[in-house]
């Protein structure tokens, strides 16, 4: 589908039967074992982790995921997470770089819960330890979005030495319903905002805001989980093959260069 509209990109990327975290897991790790809580305040469903192996070498997997029937989705909140499922994701990328072992972030949600819980007990907060911690693991980072990628809430997985997009997902500072609403004051004109937004995996590329896209099967994920599943080992193999060569000290400039890169424009 490589010339699909902009709105069609972000219909895909929320296909109700679109693999979520745990599909992925279930086709590519093995031995996978969850870890559950904060530490803190308790345990968010909205984001999964755990240790697993991936082609027999130990890696840690930190995502969001989405429900399937509405059960599943309201424990799993959406996948909108709260302060606790951050700071649960950061727990676990810390365990990750004591064991000098790679993390895997799978990036999946609208974006992180707005409630009046959430904000009580700091939410932004949480985001924003986490972007700061993740540019001083000293283990490779890979972060991919696998459908939708909304705002702070997305990017809190997100500083990752190599980003990756699947093809129809998408990537934004804000939903195409929320940009409408403040932008034109009617949601109604998400469409139009989302072409605005820039947000598709080819916008993003060419912007120099990941580094790859990632294929589909044709038609999207939702068609073939299997083969969606290969495509995204094969970038995952090679990735690792690149980093695990890098010293703790390589990789945390390397990332850090990458995002003070990200939005600099330079003319001779």
């Amino acid at each position: 589908m490589p010339h699909a509209p902009t709105w069609q990109r972000v219909q895909l990327a929320r296909h109700p039967k679109r693999p979520h975290t745990l599909d992925y897991l279930e086709r590519l790790i093995t031995d996978f074992q969850e870890i559950h809580g904060d530490r803190a305040y308790g345990d968010d469903a909205a984001i999964v982790c755990g240790y697993g192996l991936f082609d027999g070498e130990p890696i840690m997997i930190i995502g969001h995921q989405k429900g399937r029937d509405t059960k599943q989705k309201l424990k799993r909140n959406f996948a909108m997470p709260k302060p606790e499922g951050y700071r649960k994701a950061l727990r676990c990328m810390k365990l990750a770089a004591k064991f000098n072992r790679p993390i895997l972030c799978l990036l999946d949600t609208p974006g992180a819960y707005p409630g009046i819980d959430a904000e009580e007990r700091g939410q932004a907060e949480a985001i924003a330890v986490n972007l700061r911690e993740m540019t001083r693991l000293g283990v490779p980072v890979i972060s991919i979005v696998i459908g939708e990628g909304g705002s702070g809430g997305a990017l809190a997985l997100g500083v990752a030495n190599r980003v990756f997009m699947l093809e129809n997902s998408i990537y934004s500072v804000i939903s195409p319903e929320s940009c409408a609403a403040i932008i034109w004051r009617d949601a109604g004109k998400a469409e139009l905002a989302a072409a605005a937004l820039r947000l598709t995996s080819r916008d993003l590329l060419n912007l120099k805001l990941i580094d790859a896209i990632i294929p589909e099967p044709p038609g999207g994920a939702q068609e073939d989980w299997g083969a969606s599943a290969q495509f995204l080992a094969t970038t995952l193999r090679s990735s690792l093959a690149e980093l695990n060569k890098m010293s703790p000290a390589q990789l945390i400039e390397h990332r850090y260069d990458k995002f003070r890169r990200m939005a600099n424009f330079f003319e001779e």
